[in-house]
């Protein structure tokens, strides 16, 4: 390998290892504020949307760039789907379970994508997927341990509409710029379900900070950085990786915020892992 590969190999595992932790915050920080009520999750979904903005924003400032530009309505729309949903998901289901199903979501969305515009994935990344979304089929199956129902609803739905962003950024030149700008075009439709969702409303300082962290940092932040990725993953490699988020979710969910980690959830987690390991080595 020349060095000059070695550099972009290393930038790529960079950027993916940040973007991925990132995700993983999220879904830590959300359930932190939800669960013991500190905010609700539409005022939780506009903090988060207008605080990415305002960072995202900034850094352009920083930077000393244009008005960000190059996002569309319907990669903002898509993003503000994804973001209600994980909110109001993570008022039933836990943050380690919760990244589970997001995440296979995610992943059959890209890579059913994927397959249908021709680009086949290789035998041994479709014996990953089948064994990833083996341990979720187990996972969301009924049963003593399965999670509620219209919570896993709520978080299928939140990880088709995260996959069809991906999808829709992987053109991105400007990725800063791109999400800056996503999130902008985005912040209205954020403003308007908080204001239709307004009489059960309520908020405290404590939940207004993690709703700020979660979107100025883990998600304004993490989504330029997996913008900035995506062109070197593909999309079958992009859906894949993404699973590791549920294993990093659900150990910082059982250490911070005491979350109890079964052994239906360790087996489906370790299942994801090994399909993770196989999809990437083809």
């Amino acid at each position: 390998m020349t060095p000059g590969a070695r550099q972009a190999t290393f930038r790529t595992a960079a950027l993916t290892g940040g973007a991925l932790a990132c995700f993983a915050a999220n879904s830590l920080l959300c359930r932190a504020a939800l669960r013991p009520g500190l905010v609700d999750p539409a005022t939780f979904t506009l903090v988060r949307v207008a605080s990415g903005a305002a960072a995202l924003g900034l850094a352009q400032l920083v930077a000393r760039r244009a008005r960000p530009a190059g996002g569309t309505l319907g990669s903002a729309a898509a993003l503000v789907l994804y973001a209600a949903a994980f909110s109001l998901a993570y008022v039933r289901i836990g943050a380690g379970v919760g990244a589970l199903i997001l995440f296979g979501a995610v992943q059959l969305t890209m890579v059913g994508w994927a397959a249908a515009r021709g680009a086949r994935p290789r035998p041994v990344q479709v014996a990953g997927l089948l064994i990833a979304l083996a341990g979720l089929g187990w996972l969301v199956l009924p049963g003593v341990a399965a999670p509620d129902p219209v919570g896993t609803g709520l978080m299928l739905l939140a990880g088709t509409a995260w996959g069809t962003y991906s999808l829709r950024g992987r053109g991105a030149t400007d990725p800063l710029a791109t999400t800056a700008h996503n999130f902008l075009l985005g912040l209205p439709a954020a403003a308007a379900l908080a204001a239709w969702l307004a009489p059960g409303s309520h908020a405290t300082a404590a939940g207004l900070a993690l709703a700020t962290v979660s979107g100025a940092i883990a998600s304004g932040g993490g989504y330029a950085l997996w913008y900035a990725v995506l062109p070197a993953l593909g999309a079958t490699r992009a859906a894949v990786v993404q699973l590791a988020v549920p294993v990093l979710a659900g150990l910082g969910a059982s250490a911070f915020l005491g979350e109890p980690l079964t052994a239906r959830i360790a087996a489906a987690g370790a299942a994801i892992l090994v399909g993770v390991a196989l999809a990437l080595r083809g």
